[in-house]
């Protein structure tokens, strides 16, 4: 359902065709929302079969016609209705977590190596965020409001923390078992 209520929110902001939706994803909520092409069409159908979404056919010359999503005012009061209730409670699922849970039938090489690849992916997450204000520069001067920007940039906010406290806990754990802190097998 955050899917629909993404796509209304860029709506809201500027009319995007299903491509340049999908750009504008990937530069500033795909750290935490991903969304593939196919599924941003599905859904821009669907929010305009129940009338939240309009779509305008752009004729174009020497490409084929461009199909423009704007928000309807049912769109906009869904969004702020939907902005407006209760957040939504996260699920708790970790595929990650599964295995620290049954590490213990590794070696501790192994679960070095583990963490170790690990947390060296999560350093380059973690330079990709780095660039983030430098990439929706064109976005934060397309809507020019402060307002939304100060908004957009509490996410990434949460997004360098949250990395930052699991390399964090990741180099805690590899140092425990560097350091014998764990009964061997």
């Amino acid at each position: 359902m955050s899917l629909e209520f993404a796509i209304l929110g860029f709506l809201h902001y500027h009319p995007y065709s299903g491509y340049d939706l999908k750009k504008a994803f990937d530069v500033s909520i795909h750290h935490f929302w991903p969304a593939d092409q196919s599924q941003i069409y599905r859904t821009l159908g669907r929010l305009t079969e129940q009338g939240l979404a309009e779509v305008e056919v752009v004729e174009q010359t020497e490409r084929p016609d461009r199909k423009v999503y704007h928000i309807t005012p049912a769109g906009r009061e869904a969004l702020r209705g939907w902005l407006s209730s209760a957040m939504p409670q996260q699920e708790a699922r970790s595929a990650a977590l599964i295995q620290v849970f049954f590490a213990g039938q590794l070696s501790d090489e192994e679960i070095l190596a583990k963490f170790e690849a690990a947390t060296q992916s999560m350093r380059a997450v973690l330079e990709v965020y780095q660039h983030v204000p430098e990439e929706i520069e064109e976005y934060v001067t397309a809507i020019g409001s402060p307002r939304e920007e100060f908004f957009w940039m509490l996410t990434l906010e949460l997004g360098i923390q949250s990395m930052q406290t699991q390399i964090d806990w990741m180099e805690s754990v590899m140092r425990r078992i560097r350091n014998k802190e764990h009964p061997a097998q």
